[in-house]
């Protein structure tokens, strides 16, 4: 069986003001990475990151950028300037966006002169399963093409990996090997609630599958 070692595990800090995640993250013996939400940020801002990186902490800031180009790159400098080690963006905002962010966060690590963070693209949440994913948005290519087609198009901008389902890391790994990362939010051990998430697997699943965290 695949075990996750400490710097695979990603520790959700979700539903939690900063009092409340330091806390809770103070008894993740071992562990190294914690993420970082919208509603963690919403309440604290730039505070979490560096706050959590004061105590040692790896930050994964899933914030899932999704405008303009400039303002893509705008966000992604000042991502990379508070610390944060990886980054969320959509994908559908489109290659030059991407790239724009790419250039947004080696810029803000330099300011700050911090190392560069990788950047993940978030392909197709997972909480969309594929019927109501082409009823609601009237996109019927499969997930199985759609997903990879994304990857490829966040791999040509420079982008170190991607978000998605644990069910789709078999085919993505198949087309990009290491370092790409395939990072995979669906993750359940096995008997647990899924809670919004469509489409999951267990730990050791999606690393068996290739999964990268």
């Amino acid at each position: 069986m695949v075990r996750p070692t400490p710097d695979q595990v990603i520790v959700a800090l979700d539903g939690m003001d900063l009092p409340r995640a330091l806390a809770f993250s103070a008894r993740l013996r071992g562990l190294r990475w914690v993420k970082v939400g919208p509603e963690l940020f919403a309440s604290s801002g730039e505070q979490a990151v560096l706050a959590l990186g004061e105590k040692g902490y790896q930050v994964f800031l899933d914030l899932k950028f999704h405008d303009i180009p400039a303002t893509m790159a705008g966000a992604c400098r000042a991502a990379a300037r508070s610390g944060a080690r990886l980054l969320t963006l959509h994908a559908a905002a489109g290659g030059q966006a991407l790239a724009a962010a790419v250039e947004g966060a080696a810029a803000g690590a330099a300011e700050a002169g911090l190392p560069m963070p990788t950047l993940l693209a978030v392909t197709v949440l997972t909480s969309w399963d594929p019927r109501r994913f082409a009823a609601e948005l009237a996109i019927h290519e499969p997930l199985t093409e759609y997903v990879p087609r994304l990857a490829g198009l966040a791999a040509r901008a420079g982008l170190g990996g991607c978000i998605c389902s644990p069910h789709e890391v078999a085919a993505l790994r198949a087309w990009h090997p290491l370092p790409f990362e395939l990072v995979t939010p669906g993750v359940r051990p096995a008997g647990a609630a899924a809670g919004d998430q469509a489409r999951v697997m267990t730990p050791q699943q999606a690393l068996a599958a290739g999964a990268s965290r």
